[in-house]
């Protein structure tokens, strides 16, 4: 019997005592915070529904429905049982759609996802029982309560994020993983998901098909040499050694079937998660789909989608938003336009010409942070170039930047006039960096698909890093999102861009 594959008919005694062991292990380690950072999650949330539900009967029926004796006569009891159904309802809905989920807390974007569902349907809900009903409830405490307790379970979830960020940044909080798959596969594996600290996942191990070395030998990922705990079949004997609480396959072929049934049974008995990475990369999560057939899993990879309806959504969301960001920053751009012509001669506005919608060109508009001649002395600054690859130019420290120049590019007021270019339909409010002419001449097959969809005032690259990106990163974000894009992926970039602004990450 191959090691770490539990056998029925033998060594029952032995493999229960090392199950019992693996299982402490693991819940000493993930279980250990786990547990209580979901449980501060729902206490969290009781306090902001309660909160919203008190709320919105103050603001919709005074202050004595909160405060009044519970006289005979007295409507108070019936609201206040509203409120208090309504809030369990609230907090049910959010059990039910998971949001404490090990599976989704510290996920981000579709944790909130989740938490926007269970409040959407809360008040769906609400509404379909009002009517079957024909209950009389004051559609003005409804306004208030679904907003309010809305953002505010957001808000709390993204502190929460926030916290859970910084203290796996300091190593804390982490998914242990052990990793089998053959060199190559593993250890693409391993760079991906511990590219960011923050995403809370570490390799303690890797096992690799046939290995047969001596023990001790390590795999080189990044900067960290991981040890490798032998092949496949070594996988549940190493879980207990190394603390692992989650064990990662990138090839299949090398156990079957029958092997993946049999690990899956053993991880199942202690406590342990199986993932399978399918081979794929930058595919979001909205275009893959499991279909079982008769029994045999299919993982169906939707193709993108850049037509039909989805556009015109998108479309339709670009032009509101841009106008009313028009509006909103038309007295920061009318202060911004005098103190251009009062600190350099030249033209308010600086118009250049990038690349759009299936390699069409137009002109991209935005306020002048540099001298009028910058264009000319550039070639004078050509070998000061801070971006690793020569496709793009960028200088921390260009001394063709205006003093006020600076101070429009920190904050990203320079990019303001590009939403008219939104509302012209030649870009989106989120999309892929605008690329020059001369980008686009170097362009191969695989990085054209950029072209696919209109260029974005903010995007992927924006919220990654901004300046700090190289070139082939900040291709390979914007071909991720020209393969993925969704409407809540569009929200999410948004809301990062503004705190990436008030930061000045990345912008010079």
């Amino acid at each position: 019997m191959p090691p770490g594959v539990f056998n029925a008919n033998e060594g029952l005694g032995e493999h229960l005592m090392l199950a019992e062991a693996v299982r402490s292990a693991v819940r000493a380690g993930r279980r250990g915070w786990e547990k209580p950072y979901a449980r501060c999650l729902a206490v969290t949330d009781a306090l902001i529904v309660i909160g919203a539900v008190e709320l919105a009967q103050y603001v919709r029926f005074g202050k004595s429905s909160l405060t009044e004796g519970l006289r005979e006569d007295s409507w108070t009891p019936t609201l206040s049982l509203y409120s208090a159904l309504l809030a369990l309802l609230w907090l049910a809905a959010l059990a039910i759609f998971r949001t404490r989920s090990p599976r989704i807390i510290g996920e981000g974007l579709y944790e909130y996802v989740q938490v926007f569902n269970a409040s959407f349907w809360t008040f769906g809900a609400i509404a379909i029982g009002s009517l079957l009903l024909k209950l009389d409830i004051a559609r003005g405490y409804l306004a208030v309560a679904l907003p309010v307790g809305t953002l505010g379970l957001l808000l709390g979830r993204y502190l929460w994020r926030g916290r859970l960020a910084r203290a796996r940044a300091r190593g804390e909080c982490q998914t242990s993983v052990i990793a089998i798959g053959d060199r190559r596969a593993v250890s693409l594996l391993a760079r991906e998901i511990t590219r960011n600290p923050k995403n809370g996942y570490r390799i303690v191990g890797v096992g690799i098909p046939g290995y047969d070395d001596s023990p001790g030998s390590t795999l080189t990922v990044g900067h960290v040499e991981v040890p490798i705990i032998g092949n496949e079949l070594h996988a549940i004997e190493a879980i207990g050694d190394y603390g692992a609480d989650t064990v990662a396959i990138t090839d299949t072929e090398h156990f079957g079937a029958e092997g993946i049934r049999r690990l899956l049974w053993e991880l199942e008995s202690i406590d342990v998660d199986l993932v399978v990475s399918p081979g794929v990369m930058d595919i979001g999560g909205q275009r893959l789909m499991v279909r079982p057939v008769s029994g045999y899993p299919l993982i169906h990879v939707e193709k993108p989608q850049y037509q039909g309806a989805k556009r015109f959504r998108k479309r339709a969301f670009d032009t509101i938003f841009a106008l009313m960001a028009l509006a909103a920053a038309a007295p920061v751009l009318l202060i911004a336009a005098i103190a251009i012509k009062l600190n350099s001669p030249g033209p308010v506005f600086y118009a250049a010409e990038r690349i759009g919608l299936d390699g069409k060109p137009f002109t991209m508009l935005k306020l002048r942070t540099m001298v009028a001649d910058a264009n000319a002395q550039l070639e004078k600054i050509e070998e000061l170039n801070d971006c690793p690859n020569a496709v793009l130019f960028k200088m921390r420290n260009d001394p063709r930047v205006t003093s006020v120049g600076k101070y429009l590019r920190r904050f990203s007021i320079d990019e303001i006039p590009q939403f008219i270019n939104v509302v012209m339909q030649q870009m989106s409010v989120v999309g892929p960096r605008p690329p020059l002419r001369s980008e686009v001449d170097t362009y191969d097959g695989q990085v054209k698909r950029r072209l696919l969809v209109r260029p974005g005032v903010t995007g992927l690259w924006q919220v990654s890093g901004r300046s700090d990106l190289d070139w082939e990163e900040s291709v390979r974000l914007d071909l991720f999102y020209v393969e993925n894009w969704s409407m809540a992926g569009d929200v999410a970039i948004i809301a990062k861009t503004l705190r990436a602004v008030l930061l000045s990450k990345g912008a010079y």
